[in-house]
């Protein structure tokens, strides 16, 4: 038996339900599969927990895409205000974090559940645990073999979202489903993610794990970001280095100012008055966390020496590498941790205004699928609301 429906959208994450609700609100009959147990997996666990629905700055230049024009049209046609008037008029209490970042008081579950109340209020339907398995164009649009039912739609929307967090089931099969219709991929990759290191820097850094430190951290493309990194087990993880990742390509080094607001030669000129016979490393540890400190000495990068006794060379070394250390990572810890997947459906294959793919009518492809990559701190939500509501208007 075949279920007939105006639209048919795959994924039930952010950008599906808010595309289905949209849709539905408009008159259209809609239905959301998902191979999933549940709706909305990755909002869930986003922001720990907690989702970080949105930032108040979005803006197209905090997305990397091949098209950086693409983000333009829907961002201004359904801004970080029109949501946040949406989560009001539900009663959701939310908290503002430093850079524009709204997050939920209490849970990530209260978004799901705003957005499982706007698609049940517009008549849609979702069938969870449902694997697509097959989809043919024919004259009155797409056939769409699920392992729970078939659906005979006018439109179809790709929702599936990318290939970060696999153990919430994450697939390949967006891009599998651009593939068939002839629309370019570009490569894909892990983004907003942590570094591993090579084992010599692992050794470095044994026992600093869990150490916070404020830094300005840049790519060899130029691109700086000021926020915190945090040392892990594994590596270097925190604000500025899931930033900064985005842009890393292997092989390359990253550069951490690790004291952007002090000068280190204002610094030792500031010491040898006040404290001339204090040695270095006690005078650092006021400034930089103890323990990384004494690493750095430990490992002889830096002087133990009464500041004092330092040379104007050695304060110029000083500065050179407390102000531009430079790391190579090894890697990244890939899909298993990342919370974006960059790359993905070339934008110049759709619309920007509906989403369409220009060579398949009916097809539409939004949300993480596509190549577009918002920076950490609410801007992919931002990206997922905006496109299917934009999508949603049009389907």
């Amino acid at each position: 038996m075949t279920t007939k429906t105006d639209v048919l959208i795959i994924g039930a994450g952010a950008a599906g339900l808010m595309c289905a609700a949209t849709a539905g609100y408009r008159g259209k009959s809609v239905t959301v599969v998902d191979m999933g147990k549940k709706p909305g997996r990755k909002i869930l666990i986003s922001g720990g927990g907690r989702c970080n629905f949105t930032n108040e700055n979005a803006s197209p230049e905090n997305y990397l895409c091949q098209n950086p024009h693409f983000v333009k049209s829907c961002l201004s046609r359904y801004s970080a205000q029109d949501f946040i008037e949406l989560v009001d008029r539900h009663g959701l209490e939310y908290h503002h974090k430093t850079l524009g970042q709204l997050f939920c008081n209490d849970s990530a579950q209260d978004i799901v559940d705003i957005l499982m109340t706007e698609c049940d209020w517009a008549g849609v339907n979702i069938a969870l645990r449902s694997e697509v398995l097959s989809i043919e164009k024919n004259t009155d649009g797409y056939l769409v073999k699920t392992s729970g039912d078939s659906y005979q739609c006018a439109s179809l929307v790709v929702a599936s979202g990318g290939l970060t967090m696999p153990k919430l089931g994450a697939t390949p099969i967006g891009y599998k489903i651009a593939e068939q219709f002839g629309l370019n991929i570009f490569p894909t990759t892990a983004a907003l993610v942590p570094f591993t290191l090579h084992d010599h820097d692992k050794q470095r850094f044994d026992g600093l794990s869990g150490i916070s430190v404020d830094c300005l951290v840049s790519s060899e493309s130029g691109v700086i970001f000021r926020e915190n990194i945090l040392f892990t087990h594994r590596g270097l993880s925190g604000p500025a280095i899931l930033q900064i990742s985005s842009f890393w390509q292997a092989g390359q080094s990253i550069t951490i100012n690790l004291l952007p607001d002090s000068p280190i030669a204002e610094l030792v000129s500031e010491w040898r008055q006040n404290s001339p016979q204090k040695s270095l490393k006690n005078l650092l540890a006021t400034v930089l966390p103890k323990r990384l400190v004494e690493s750095m000495v430990n490992h002889k990068e830096i002087t133990d020496k009464a500041v004092n006794q330092l040379s104007n060379d050695e304060v110029t070394y000083l500065g050179q590498y407390l102000h531009q250390w430079q790391i190579k990572p090894n890697g990244t810890e890939g899909y298993r941790t990342a919370e974006v997947t960059l790359g993905g459906v070339d934008t110049d294959e759709l619309s920007s205004k509906t989403f369409e793919a220009k060579k398949a009518a009916g097809l539409y492809f939004i949300g993480e699928v596509t190549d577009v990559t918002g920076w950490l701190g609410g801007y992919n939500f931002q990206y997922a609301w905006s496109c299917g509501v934009a999508c949603g208007q049009a389907v």
